[in-house]
């Protein structure tokens, strides 16, 4: 991009910076215009954009004045984000090549793969979170040529390269609010880094970092940080303390509005006596020292919170701390940084344009709060970060990480789409009640999901272009037909009692209400059938309650749970007629008569003697799982086991 204008903005807290320049054949770059534009009210929190609308009139009236001032019209922009919500991971991946001359088409490839492969691992991390990651960003620790270190990998042979880099991810929320903000006022993104290492590759020259150095870029909202060791850039942090703490503290010591607070807190660092009004009207001139006195508590805080975060990632006190952005000026500041980490005052130092090597046209301005614009800039210009492409997911444009093997997966990951929504679907459950137990119709399983890429049929492994259109055409179900109460339960259910027909089932209610008619059901619909259901039922119902008659079921003798069925013919019978079918019947077979849960019971059995336990076998009691407490009695005495039973004796076995 050598030769073209580049066009950057740094959108922070509390101004947007806009730069304009050219990166020229002996790689110098030269500012051609610059403009700082102060948000009007507060469209920003903690370096997150909140008001999207009030932060693009204001990238607009950036743009406007650089196009003025250059007479060209701005179309790419390169930007940054800020360290809020900053996630790193460091990652090593290697290669096996052929002998021929290692260009950087295969080192840039080499890096992306890396990359992809930090965002991988970082979707695995991050795989139970509800925020999705952007990777927005890498800085190279080490190339590897047959396992030697390397500064570079360029024009050498081997047979096998690596690289170590420190990939650099903020959630979707951070990215997207910035392109919409830039896609607002027609313009098109570039490139796009991390504000720390733009501020980083500029402000720390290559050959420094072989020190333990920590740079710090204290803007309004968020303090970013980023730590050099052995060469090497060895982590990125960052603290939500920032200049606007220091605002508002001076608006609640003085009882000033916002922007008044602001230009106070800004011209701090410029003067040493100062004249102002607060909102009551009421007059003040005070000294910058007594001001910052006044205001020392949060001083302190913001220190100490950028020196905890330094240690947190360091390990220890690094050898020295650079500080740049606007806030980074603030008397006292880099002063209490050195005493928090133990650092002699002069190891902390602001950081501003002139340890920029290679750049022209900053001679009105060179402040630590131009370090990160011209960052970004330079970043732009070098190209080093080619890192999206834009697909189109189900009528949703969607920003990728590029490499050269994107595919259909890696957007599906991305998106957060659900990978159950590749399945057929099944329509919803129909669940409704009978006598208080749930029963469930099980739903239909509808069409399989068709996935498209640019039209034609498409799997999780067909690979992507810029530009791809990828549509899932959902699973189609048909919803369950509600069921009628007669197919639910039947109705006519009757059998002959002594010749007399009788109707098993004598009320149905749905949802408390009596029903007469074959209704249609509704999901949840509560279902209430008062019927006979039990042998013994009917007899308490219809039979007389005389000792001297019996009955059999369709002919047979059954116990008093048996369950009646539909056609079912219970006859009376004598007791001389019992007798005469029992000898009929049960040929060796014994018979106790007992009562049980208030019930008559005959039960025939072929041991010797039938014990207490044996009732278990003809009774219906479930002892899967306790209930509670087991009864169990003999005539109003507790049982034993294997005690003796005899005709007449009443049982009770119940939970408790």
């Amino acid at each position: 991009m050598k030769g073209e204008l580049i066009f950057s903005l740094d959108i922070g807290t509390r101004t947007i910076i806009g730069i304009v320049g050219e990166y020229l054949e002996d790689e110098s770059f030269k500012v051609l215009a610059y403009t700082v534009k102060e948000h009007k009210k507060r469209n920003m929190f903690d370096g997150q954009i909140h008001d999207i609308e009030g932060v693009a009139k204001v990238v607009k009236d950036v743009v406007v004045e650089l196009e003025e001032k250059t007479g060209t019209k701005l179309r790419v922009v390169s930007i940054a984000a800020a360290g809020r919500a900053l996630k790193t991971h460091k990652i090593r991946v290697e290669q096996t090549i052929d002998d021929l001359e290692i260009t950087r088409n295969k080192v840039e490839a080499l890096e992306l793969e890396a990359v992809q492969r930090a965002q991988d691992e970082m979707n695995q991390l991050e795989i139970n979170k509800i925020l999705k990651y952007y990777s927005i960003g890498y800085t190279v620790v080490d190339y590897y040529l047959d396992e030697n270190r390397m500064e570079s990998l360029v024009g050498h042979k081997g047979e096998r390269i690596g690289v170590e880099l420190l990939a650099t991810f903020l959630p979707q929320i951070v990215i997207e609010s910035l392109y919409t903000v830039i896609s607002r006022v027609g313009l098109e993104v570039g490139s796009i880094t991390l504000e720390p290492i733009a501020a980083i590759n500029v402000a720390i020259k290559k050959e420094l970092r072989l020190l333990n150095l920590a740079l710090v870029d204290i803007g309004a909202g968020t303090s970013d940080i980023a730590i050099t060791k052995d060469g090497q850039i060895i982590s990125y942090a960052m603290t939500s303390t920032a200049g606007d703490e220091i605002t508002e503290r001076l608006a609640q010591a003085y009882l000033l509005d916002f922007n008044n607070s602001e230009k106070l807190k800004v011209e701090l660092s410029r003067k040493e006596e100062h004249d102002f009004i607060d909102v009551i009207g009421v007059s003040h001139n005070l000294s910058t020292n007594e001001i910052v006195n006044t205001i020392f508590d949060v001083i302190e805080k913001i220190a100490t919170e950028i020196a905890d975060k330094i240690i947190e990632y360091n390990g220890k006190a690094p050898s020295a701390v650079f500080l740049v952005g606007g806030s980074s000026q603030m008397p006292m500041l880099k002063e209490t940084i050195a005493e928090k980490l133990g650092l002699p005052k002069e190891r902390v130092a602001i950081r501003d344009t002139s340890a920029i090597e290679n750049i022209e046209g900053l001679e009105e301005t060179n402040g630590p709060d131009m370090i990160t614009p011209i960052g970004i800039a330079i970043e732009g210009a070098q190209d080093k970060y080619r890192n999206f492409i834009k697909v189109t997911f189900n009528g949703e444009e969607i920003r990728v990480f590029n490499t050269e093997d994107i595919k259909v997966s890696d957007v599906l990951v991305l998106t957060g789409y659900n990978p159950r929504d590749l399945m057929p679907k099944r329509s919803d459950d129909f669940i409704y009640y009978i006598n208080g137990k749930k029963r469930i119709i099980r739903g239909k399983e509808g069409t399989h999901p068709e996935l498209l890429v640019d039209k034609n049929s498409g799997n999780l492994k067909t690979k992507l272009r810029d530009g791809a259109v990828i549509d899932i055409i959902p699973s189609i179900v048909e919803p369950i037909e509600p069921p009628y109460l007669y197919d639910i339960v039947l109705m006519d259910k009757t059998i002959l009692f002594d010749k007399t027909e009788i109707d098993l089932v004598e009320e149905i209610k749905v949802n408390d209400k009596v029903i007469g008619s074959n209704i249609k059901l509704n999901k949840e619909d509560k279902i209430q059938v008062n019927e006979i259901k039990s042998f013994g039922n009917l007899i308490d119902r219809y039979g007389n309650g005389s000792s001297t008659e019996e009955y059999l079921i369709n002919g047979e003798k059954h116990p008093y749970y048996y369950e009646l069925k539909k056609g079912d013919i219970v006859s009376r019978i004598s007791m001389e007629e019992v007798n005469h079918h029992v000898d009929n019947t049960i040929g060796d077979n014994k018979l106790i008569r007992l009562v049980i849960n208030d019930s008559q019971m005959d039960i025939y059995y072929k041991k010797d003697k039938f014990v207490f336990v044996d009732i278990f076998d003809h009774i219906d009691f479930d002892r899967s799982s306790l209930k509670g407490k087991l009864v169990l009695k003999v005539n109003g005495r507790d049982a034993e086991y294997m005690e003796d039973l005899k005709n007449g004796d009443n049982i009770k076995v119940y939970w408790e």
